[in-house]
């Protein structure tokens, strides 16, 4: 079993949700995947993470603009959207600009889309924070789901998976064991749960390469 600075390289691209802003930093969801494919038996390295806390999809985008090159990933994750939402950003905007950073993920996968894994945008508005914010939490609801559905289609046009986790986050949204300090953040327990879902994807994404 490889070691978790060994193996397969893999790119992780995001902002709070995948550097896990409120846990240890062994407790985010990209390394609790490489940890879950590890002991399964495929050797996968902890991923190099591209993220920050209140990122949005542009600004990702700069971010890898002035990153060194990133070179070729065996595995590339991307979960990215809500700050856009929560800033009010358009859904057109959203569209063109996660279409863009999609291709590019898969140009880190070295032109395969098949290495590539999108989650979609966890439900803010039914965390704690959301509840206690003053928000229209079935308006962030509408809004979430559209720019889900318009990442969802851009991965089906681009043959790249797509993992909806929305729906964990909905059930679980409010439940204290499911979050940070913040109220808002998910806990380590909750990325747990993500990567549950995740990981069987994972695996044949990786077995196909």
């Amino acid at each position: 079993m490889a070691a978790a600075g060994d193996g397969l390289p893999y790119l992780a691209l995001g902002d709070s949700y995948t550097i896990g802003e409120g846990v240890a930093a062994e407790a985010c969801w990209p390394r609790q995947l490489a940890g879950a494919l590890r002991a399964a038996g495929i050797p996968l390295a902890d991923p190099r993470i591209l993220a920050a806390t209140g990122w949005t999809t542009d600004e990702l985008a700069a971010a890898l603009d002035a990153a060194e090159p990133p070179g070729e990933y065996a595995f590339v994750s991307l979960l990215i959207g809500v700050n856009n939402q929560y800033r009010g950003r358009s859904l057109e905007d959203y569209r063109a600009q996660f279409t863009a950073l999609l291709e590019r993920a898969i140009g880190f996968a070295g032109g395969a889309a098949g290495r590539v894994l999108v989650l979609s945008i966890p439900d803010w508005g039914a965390t704690r924070f959301g509840r206690e914010s003053g928000r229209d939490t079935a308006a962030i609801a509408r809004e979430l789901d559209a720019c889900n559905a318009a990442a969802r289609t851009a991965c089906a046009a681009r043959g790249v998976a797509f993992l909806d986790i929305t729906a964990i986050s909905r059930a679980h949204g409010a439940d204290a064991a499911m979050l940070a300090a913040d109220g808002l953040h998910p806990s380590a327990a909750a990325y747990a749960d993500w990567v549950r879902l995740a990981v069987p994807l994972a695996q044949r994404l990786l077995a196909a390469r």
